[in-house]
């Protein structure tokens, strides 16, 4: 996917805007305070992610691939909203608004994710063996013996008889 397209996605540019919050946030904390300082490195690495893997999401194009981005995506979200509203709790900590501000844009973001996961192509995918990122009424593919597929067992295999050479 071409960069511009990735950027004027609305899901990108509401994750873009998360970051350049969450890196508002973090730099008006305390620095003293342990707590503060785990809590600010959480949440960088949440509002970091978050991007990434929409990126991920848009270069793969596969439902299995895009649902697995979208997992993660949903993760990292929710980890973000507990730990920016987890400040409410902490005597060093007085400007509410900003948390509240942070988490109305981390709803709004969930109501664009809700939009943007539907819109996967559910016909591009590949089977997963573990079944939880098939698209609805996917069937594992037949195995007549002419797949020339990814096989785990091939990287399962410990065969001694290698160690011969």
């Amino acid at each position: 996917m071409a960069l511009d397209k990735l950027k004027n996605l609305p899901i990108y540019q509401k994750a873009e805007l998360l970051f350049q919050l969450v890196q508002s946030l973090v730099a008006s904390l305390p620095e003293e305070d342990e707590y503060i300082q785990a809590t600010k490195h959480l949440m960088m690495e949440d509002a970091m992610i978050i991007p990434a893997k929409i990126a991920g999401a848009e270069g793969g194009d596969m439902y299995s691939i895009r649902m697995q981005n979208a997992a993660i995506i949903r993760e990292h979200a929710m980890h973000l909203y507990v730990q920016v509203g987890s400040l409410r709790f902490h005597k060093e900590y007085k400007d509410l608004e900003y948390v509240k501000l942070i988490r109305n844009e981390i709803d709004a973001f969930r109501l664009l994710f809700i939009e943007w996961v539907k819109s996967f192509d559910t016909t591009n995918y590949y089977w997963d063996e573990w079944e939880l990122f098939n698209p609805e009424g996917a069937t594992p593919p037949v195995d007549d013996g002419l797949n020339e597929g990814f096989d785990i067992n091939d990287f399962l295999d410990f065969d001694d008889d290698d160690d011969d050479e």
